[in-house]
């Protein structure tokens, strides 16, 4: 099969590594990423003009104003003596749509001496494309590791060849054709860094959210863009952003009204500018009318709206929501919401009502302010204890400073979101109040693609913990929606069985939806083992095919692993299935081997494939085995802790924290051959480099073949292939291990 593109520009770049390597900076993005495109796009190093100077043509420094401004580009593309399109790098880390990154490259191309049509940014990660007679919106806007789906495009408007005088230029990029959606293969774990995306950190606090860069990986792995993705439990959003945000199109529902009222109001288009004019009028009449005596704050009461006194669930320190407020809170909260709803503009005032929203988390008597922190450093008791707990000593922060702050999150969001969903791209994302256990409105195999991250058992009562804003933001929860929330508890005392059964119905609604050769991802983060099974058989009989659990941290300390092994994970499991025609089911152990076997057996595989291994990822492993094959029990019966099997059958590192193969042993069990010989060779060759030993391939084999001596031994050649995919030589026929950044793990990836 052909490389793709991206294969053949960067190879095995990890994308996700290089955003968040702090030492690869803009001159990586320059002589990596860059360059290597620009030549694919037909340009020799004559077209390719670096740093050219360029003189501001009005602007000039100094005392007497005589020194002129050089302007820069880092790229210019010249065809013949005009210049084509300009093209600036950035940082891995840099927002591409910042105004001032985009009006510099713009100052760039509408100079004198280039007067270009395009000009583009790069900063690694995402290519961004403008016309200098557009709107300040980017024409093209994509992640460079879906380059593939783009190129033509891209192609189209920025080749060499794309300047020709008169040329047909073709806009629309085919699908890939390609693409094999039935036989992806399962993400590895993402090193997730959950709260660095200002779409969905700081605007509206929430119960659970899903780290976006585990979603849109997944989305990535399983879709195409233009694809239909899906989130039945949708909560604040993630999925169904992380879709726009990758373009794709998105549904997220959600039977909770105040996720869907965030969402919605998150992802409503509004003119920015028109936002702050609003905010600065609000902010102008509230300073003015804020109720602060005990006269201002009786009177604010009767004249403004208040909160509803929204029934509490049993637990809760108060009987109702309104009991939830100070006086003075209540007071100057009524006010705020009084001027907002006064806005004609339905789209500011959707945002500004999130705001408020978001504001109520600090505003209330259940914030619990945080001793160690400064102030406004806390959370509300909804969100940190999952039940309405009166703060020992509440604080009264002030009403306008935080809602200030709200400003700046919201827009800090919104010029995030603002080229992904804006008017022209409203169709692309539906948000829909719903139960996941009836998509009536969504067609049959229809879907392409199902990230979910359903409510688990008792933890949390999304409904019954949502009271303190709908009692706010006017929004009414029926019987119905408590009918149909799926969680175990809560105000409506639902059994086990009820929860069991609506998630059960969910799964055969999301087999309904889905297109067949497709995917759906279920996030797992329940510690009885009997749901798992209530999943995965669901799954099967509605004619699911299990293919693999995906372990994920999520930072949970190794402290309560040790505890608690086989009931806690070190973050959560994402189950992954696909929906085709004959279906493979799990076939579960006949448990006549020894356990003592299965455990070792799951222990050196872990330890193979990760060359060396943690606790947690033993842990994590052992969990995701004795669920697929049904002896989780057994297992945390027997092996209440693993330290003594690990220490009397393996070597400890207490500086890597992890288990390895004693040294010059075999595996005691069955691994796949290849993978025991890359752990060999690659534990061989760095002991060398640590005592600083050349070593040659004869003494690699006279070292490595002894311990491969199970079953049947492999050839010279075999070991030579994978010897060469981890190492390199050196001359004299010696070799060591690949360097920094061209290093290989056992599984061939960079």
């Amino acid at each position: 099969m052909a490389d793709s593109i991206k294969e053949i520009l960067w190879r095995n770049i990890d994308f996700h590594e290089l955003k968040n390597n702090h030492e690869k900076k803009e001159d990586t993005v320059r002589e990596v990423i860059i360059l290597p495109l620009l030549k694919y796009l037909g340009y020799r190093e004559d077209n390719i003009v670096r740093s050219l100077t360029l003189k501001h043509h009005f602007l000039k420094t100094g005392s007497n104003k005589k020194h002129p401004i050089h302007l820069i580009p880092d790229y210019v593309l010249k065809i013949e003596d005009r210049y084509a399109w300009v093209l600036d790098a950035k940082g891995p880390r840099e927002n591409l749509l910042d105004e001032d990154y985009v009006g510099q490259a713009y100052s760039y191309a509408v100079h004198p001496e280039i007067r270009s049509i395009y000009f583009a940014l790069c900063n690694g990660i995402d290519f961004a494309l403008y016309r200098t007679d557009g709107n300040n919106e980017p024409v093209l806007f994509f992640q460079l590791e879906e380059i593939d789906y783009y190129f033509n495009k891209l192609k189209n408007l920025l080749s060499y060849n794309s300047f020709q005088l008169g040329k047909q230029v073709v806009y629309d990029s085919p699908r890939d054709n390609t693409f094999d959606y039935l036989n992806q293969k399962l993400p590895e774990e993402v090193h997730a860094h959950k709260q660095t995306a200002k779409r969905h950190f700081g605007v509206h606090g929430y119960f659970t959210k899903q780290s976006w860069d585990i979603v849109q990986t997944y989305i990535k792995n399983f879709t195409l863009p233009g694809d239909l993705v899906l989130d039945p439990f949708g909560g604040s959003g993630v999925t169904a952003i992380e879709a726009m945000m990758t373009n794709r199109r998105g549904i997220n529902v959600d039977i909770n009204p105040m996720a869907i009222f965030m969402v919605d109001a998150l992802t409503t288009s509004v003119n920015l500018n028109e936002l702050v004019l609003a905010f600065g009028e609000i902010k102008a009449k509230y300073l003015k009318k804020e109720p602060t005596t005990d006269e201002e704050i009786k009177e604010a009461m009767q004249k403004y709206p208040q909160p509803k006194p929204i029934k509490l669930a049993k637990g809760s320190d108060v009987p109702t929501a309104d009991l939830l407020f100070s006086n003075k809170q209540k007071a100057q909260l009524g006010l705020l919401k009084h001027l907002i709803q006064k806005q004609k503009n339905e789209g500011i005032k959707k945002t500004l009502m999130l705001m408020f929203s978001g504001l109520l988390t600090k505003i209330n008597l259940t914030y619990h302010q945080s001793s160690e922190r400064s102030e406004g450093r806390g959370n509300a008791s909804a969100f940190a204890y999952y039940r309405y707990r009166i703060a020992p000593h509440p604080v009264e922060l002030e009403v306008m400073k935080y809602f200030e702050i709200r400003l700046k999150k919201i827009i800090e969001a919104k010029k995030v979101l603002r080229y992904f969903i804006n008017e022209q791209t409203a169709d692309r994302l539906k948000i829909i109040k719903g139960s996941a256990t009836d998509l009536h409105f969504i067609p049959r195999e229809s879907i392409d693609y199902i990230y979910t991250d359903p409510p688990y058992g008792a933890k949390i009562p999304y409904l019954d913990l949502s009271a303190m804003w709908n009692a706010w933001l006017d929004l009414e929860v029926t019987e119905d929606d408590y009918k149909n929330e799926a969680i175990e508890g809560g105000g409506h005392s639902k059994t086990k069985n009820e929860y069991n059964t609506l998630i059960a119905k969910s799964i055969q609604e999301m087999y309904r939806v889905l297109k067949f050769d497709r995917w759906m991802s279920f996030v797992f983060a329940h510690k009885d083992p009997e749901f798992w099974h209530l999943i995965i058989d669901t799954a099967e009989r509605c004619g699911f095919e299990y293919v693999g659990a995906v372990p994920q941290k999520n930072g949970q300390s190794s402290f309560k692993k040790r505890q608690h092994p086989f009931t806690v994970l070190s973050g959560q499991l994402i189950i992954n299935f696909r929906k085709v025609r004959n279906p493979k089911a799990i076939m579960k152990a006949h448990l006549g081997m020894e356990m003592a076997e299965v455990v070792i057996q799951t222990i050196e595989g872990v330890i193979a494939k990760n060359n060396g291994a943690t606790l947690e990822q033993i842990n994590d492993e052992l969990i995701v085995k004795g669920l697929e094959l049904g002896f989780l029990d057994l297992l945390k019966k027997e092996y209440t802790d693993l330290t003594p099997i690990l220490m009397n059958n393996f070597d400890y590192d207490e500086q890597t924290e992890a288990f390895y193969i004693r040294k010059n042993t075999k595996f005691a069990t069955h691994i796949d051959v290849r993978l025991r010989i890359k752990y060999y060779l690659i534990s061989f060759l760095r002991r060398m480099e640590r005592e600083n030993k050349p070593v040659t391939f004869d003494e690699i084999i006279l070292e490595v073949m002894p311990l491969l001596k199970n079953g049947s031994t492999p050839e010279n050649q075999t070991v030579l292939k994978v010897l060469e995919d981890i190492g390199q030589r050196t001359g004299d026929n010696c070799w060591t291990l690949k360097k920094d950044g061209a290093q290989l793990d056992l599984f061939g990836n960079v």
